[in-house]
């Protein structure tokens, strides 16, 4: 019997979840992108944050635009099947520098994105989690397709066209 992949596309601050049925995809700039999959569960998920650190909230409430917040939500989405994020493979992707000094960027300026990828460096660390994969940094956007039934994720980046 043929299953019908099911594709969920991962917004900023978002994260989605799902098995073996399941392609997860995503488009990335500045943002960071964490995938984790457990290859015994054949489950997997990916968050999808825009800033780095943490803000002031209400307690107990996730706001996935944050990176501690996305990591969470991801690690919970493992909890509810038993499964820490140490047991999974980490892969770390994007913090493109969308505005480069020759695009109208200002020069020695730390950019948003290498801020989000310190920001994943300082969690995958924190939480004792080494990453098997990493494709960050550069100037330019990323797309990603996470097949869950594998863990394989494909990914086109697209550096940006520096003007002459």
């Amino acid at each position: 019997m043929h299953n019908e992949l099911i594709d969920k596309f991962v917004h900023p601050g978002e994260m989605q979840f799902g098995g073996r049925d399941t392609r997860i995809l995503t488009i990335l700039g500045s943002c960071v992108a964490i995938v984790a999959w457990h290859p015994l569960l054949v489950a997997g998920g990916m968050s999808h944050y825009m800033l780095p650190g943490c803000r002031s909230k209400p307690r107990n409430e996730l706001n996935g635009r944050y990176s501690e917040d996305a990591l969470e939500l991801l690690s919970r989405a493992f909890l509810r099947h038993g499964v820490g994020l140490s047991e999974c493979h980490i892969k770390l992707f994007g913090g493109g520098n969308m505005f480069p000094v020759s695009h109208g960027g200002a020069a020695g300026q730390v950019h948003v994105g290498r801020k989000n990828i310190e920001a994943a460096r300082g969690l995958m660390q924190r939480h004792h989690l080494k990453p098997v994969v990493e494709h960050v940094g550069g100037d330019g956007h990323r797309k990603l397709e996470f097949d869950v039934a594998s863990g394989d994720v494909w990914m086109r980046y697209s550096p940006l066209r520096m003007a002459a």
